[in-house]
C-alpha cells in the first residue's frame, strides 16, 4: 500500500533551522491533505501544520511564524520548514496525509509515515 518516507531530521542546535520532507511512494497518488505532526517523549501526538490540496495551511499556535508547509513540485511530497527551532520543537515527527485519490477512485484512509527525530540542543 501507500507508504511515506519522512527524510531531514536530525540534531540542531537552538535557534537554527531544518527541513523536514515527506514523499508517498506510488504513482497517481493524491491526497485531500498532507500534514505534520509530532511526538514528545511522555507527550501526546499533536499536529504541527497542515496543507490542504487548494494550498490552505493551518499551524498549531507554537508553530506560527516560524514553521512553514508547503507542497513540492510532485503532488505526493510535503515539506516543513522549521526555523527559529525551540527545545521544545523536540520530539518525533511523523507525516500525515488524508484523503486518497488514486486512479480516478476516492479513499477515505489515513496514512503515516514512521518519523523522524528532531533533537534540538541549547
Amino acid at each position: 500500500q501507500v507508504q511515506l518516507v519522512e527524510t531531514g531530521g536530525g540534531l540542531v542546535q537552538a535557534g537554527g533551522s531544518l527541513r523536514l520532507s515527506c514523499a508517498a511512494s506510488g504513482n497517481l497518488l493524491r491526497f485531500n491533505t498532507m500534514g505534520w505532526y509530532r511526538q514528545a517523549p511522555d507527550k501526546e501526538r499533536e499536529l504541527v501544520a497542515i496543507i490542504s490540496r487548494g494550498d490552505s495551511t493551518y499551524y498549531t499556535d507554537s508553530a506560527k511564524g516560524r514553521f512553514s508547509i508547503a507542497r513540492g513540485s510532485t503532488e505526493n511530497t510535503v515539506y516543513l520548514q522549521m526555523n527559529s527551532l525551540k527545545l521544545e520543537d523536540t520530539a518525533v515527527y511523523f507525516c500525515n496525509a488524508k484523503g486518497l485519490w488514486t486512479t480516478g477512485v476516492f479513499y477515505d484512509a489515513e496514512f503515516w509515515g514512521n518519523g523522524t527525530q528532531v533533537t534540538v540542543s541549547s
